[in-house]
Order: structure tokens, then C-alpha cells, then sequence
């Protein structure tokens, strides 16, 4: 950065945040769509919510320096990037694909498989600090060094008081996992061409009506995990009295004949160790889908068309290869997926309603963009 833009962005961000520490948050959310539940001890504010948009997209704040969290968050790609897996800091590949991010706030468990993971301040610790694999890199032994480049930073105090103004140590790594926390929940996708329709506000076209009705049809059964406002099955907001956490079996493999699913991928079965966990994931929400291939958990199907075709047949048979097996014959598979034998058109019309879920300007608006750029 030149010295005059900071000085210049430094007096700004100090005039804009002085009022900003004791506001509350206007979620903007239309009527079918409830407020999201948002921890006690991390309530949302503009300014910890333009801290964590620095934070988020500062490369500074991996291990090495190298990578950001919008490496694998990208806007444009609804804060998905569009890989199989991802590469983390030091080269490693992640063991699954990285999810999008839209309306994360609503979301009752995070990662695609850990029930005991239940906030996004706790899911932040897998990405900064985790070692299988290793993604941003923070180490016990650079921990100190990766805060003072944060310190080093002539826009970071400022943001960090203001964002956290009852703290005597504003600047953190407390304070920055709560920050992108609070970004992250900023990420609202609740504006597509569906939400608008319910709202009366516009009109589906008739592939999308037809494609609309058989979604939330007996036939097609989408909607047993995909029938919230935010088209999931685990959602929790803020008048949630009770908070279900159901994963998923959906016959993708079965190795050998006997229902496993290829290692370190075994869903919830690789924390419990139980048997009737093997291969149970949770359904990612299916916001801006249409944005966010490739998908499951592995990255394996390459397009939604190949999804939708997967739960045609009930399951996804492996002809070939270390990975062969009828995951449509897995003991553990949910009693949802059978197979269905959607035609072409309802192939085509469940894609074209899933197309209106899409919330264009999550891509676009400024709020959540990089603060960095051109500088």
C-alpha cells in the first residue's frame, strides 16, 4: 500500500467505525425467512463485521502468508472455488470439497460430517489450525508471529477497537475467529428469483413451476432434506426450540459390497466409529447450487445434472477401480433414495427451478468483497 492511501483509508475507517461499535445488526430478511441464532458472547456488529472481511480476505493471516480464507471462499463462485479439493497453504489437499458459504448463520452443524461442530466460531479452528490436512497453517510456533503481522497493519487497531471495544487486548485470536464469524454470517442469500415468487414479487417460468412441484413432490422426496427456507435439514435460528442434526448415507459407494465409503471420507462413522454411521453427511444447503459444482462431499459429480441422474437411479454404481461397488445396494444408505427414473423434462425442470435459488447479488454487493484490492 502507498502511505498516503493509508493515511487516507486509516482517517476514514476511524470516522465510519466511530459510531459503528455499539450498533446492532439489520439482517434485511424477508418474511418467510426467520433471524438466525447468533451466539451470546459474539453478538453482530458493522464494525466486527467489516473487521472480518479484512481478515477474511488477508492472506497475512495463514501460517506461511500465502493464502487467505477467500482462497477457497469465492465470491463469484458464491464463496465456493469451483475445485474437486482444495489446496491449503503448505500444498496439502483438503480430504473434501469446500462448501459454499450462503446463509451459513441459519446452518445447526458445520464441516460435512461432525455434529460436535455447532458454530461457525468453533468451525473456524479446523481452517487456521487444523494439521490433516493443513489448510491456513497457524501453529503453536507462528502463532505470535502471524498476530503481529496483523498488528503491523496500520488499519487493523483501529478496526479491532472498534469492533471490540470492551476488550483491554482487542487484537486477538479470539477476536479475529470471531470476526470472520460474524462476516460469514453476513453472507445472506435470500434475494433469488424463488424468494422473490414467494414474496409476489415475480413469476417462475413454467419449467420452473413444474420443476418446483416435483421437488417438493412425493415422487422426487427432495424435500425430506431439502424442504427448509434454506433447503437443508439441519437449520436452527433464533426462535429454534429444538435443533435436529440428521446425516446422510446416500449410496454414493460401497466398496468391496459391504457398505464403506474410501478412507479418511466415511462421514460420520470416522468420529464415532459406529457402523450405521459409514458414509452419513449432512445435505449442504442448496442455495446458489447452481453456482457452487462440483458436489457431495468429495467433489465426485461434476455437474448438477449428474447429481440429479444420482438420485434418479437411486445411488451411484462404481464399475471400475479401487473405488468400485453399487453404492445403490449399501446397507447403510438412507430409506430416502430410491430410484426415482426421472425423465428428460423433469431432469430439465428440477434444474431449472434448482437455477432460481440463485442469489445474483451475493455476487456482487461491495459488503462482501475484498477490501484489499487495489491496494
Amino acid at each position: 500500500m502507498k502511505l498516503g492511501r493509508i493515511c487516507c483509508g486509516l482517517a476514514g475507517l476511524l470516522l465510519s467505525l466511530s459510531g459503528m461499535a455499539v450498533e446492532g445488526w439489520d439482517w434485511q430478511l424477508p418474511s418467510h425467512v426467520p433471524e438466525p441464532r447468533v451466539p451470546q458472547d459474539n453478538p453482530m456488529s458493522a464494525a466486527k463485521v467489516e473487521l472480518g472481511r479484512h481478515l477474511f480476505y488477508d492472506p497475512r493471516l495463514s501460517g506461511n502468508g500465502t493464502q487467505s480464507c477467500a482462497t477457497c471462499h469465492v465470491q463469484e463462485q458464491a464463496f465456493s472455488d469451483g475445485k474437486v479439493l482444495s489446496t491449503g497453504s503448505t500444498g496439502e489437499t483438503t480430504h473434501r470439497n469446500a462448501p459454499g458459504l450462503a446463509n451459513v448463520a441459519w446452518h445447526a452443524t458445520y464441516n460435512w460430517a461432525n455434529p460436535a461442530i455447532v458454530t461457525l466460531e468453533r468451525q473456524m479452528e479446523v481452517p487456521l489450525f487444523g494439521d490433516d490436512p493443513v489448510e491456513m497453517g497457524i501453529t503453536d510456533g507462528n502463532r505470535a508471529q502471524v498476530l503481529q503481522r496483523l498488528r503491523d497493519e496500520p488499519l487493523y487497531p483501529p478496526l479491532f477497537t472498534a469492533a471490540f471495544p470492551e476488550q483491554d487486548e482487542p487484537l486477538s485470536m479470539g477476536s479475529v475467529i470471531k470476526a470472520i464469524a460474524a462476516f460469514e454470517r453476513s453472507l445472506i442469500a435470500v434475494d433469488s428469483r424463488y424468494d422473490r415468487y414467494l414474496q409476489g414479487q415475480g413469476g417462475l417460468t413454467a419449467s420452473e413451476l413444474r420443476g418446483k412441484d416435483l421437488f417438493f413432490s412425493e415422487k422426487a422426496e427432495c424435500h425430506h432434506c431439502h424442504g427448509s427456507f434454506n433447503f437443508n435439514d439441519q437449520v436452527v435460528h433464533a426462535r429454534s426450540r429444538q435443533v435436529e442434526m440428521p446425516f446422510h448415507n446416500t449410496g454414493l459407494y460401497n466398496l468391496n459390497g459391504e457398505g464403506a465409503y474410501p478412507f479418511p471420507n466415511r462421514g460420520v462413522f470416522e468420529l464415532s466409529g459406529e457402523p450405521r454411521d459409514m458414509g452419513a453427511f449432512r445435505a449442504p444447503s442448496l442455495r446458489n447450487v447452481a453456482l457452487t459444482a462440483p458436489y457431495f462431499h468429495d467433489g465426485s459429480a461434476a455437474t448438477l445434472r449428474e447429481v440429479l441422474g444420482f438420485y434418479s437411479q437411486g445411488g451411484r454404481n462404481v464399475e471400475h477401480g479401487p473405488r468400485s461397488g453399487d453404492g445403490r445396494l449399501n446397507p447403510y444408505k438412507s430409506g430416502l433414495i430410491v430410484r426415482v427414473g426421472f425423465s428428460e423434462q423433469e431432469i430439465g425442470d428440477l434444474l431449472a427451478f434448482l437455477e432460481s435459488l440463485t442469489d445474483e447479488s451475493l455476487l456482487r454487493k461491495s459488503a462482501h468483497s475484498d477490501p484489499w484490492q487495489g491496494d
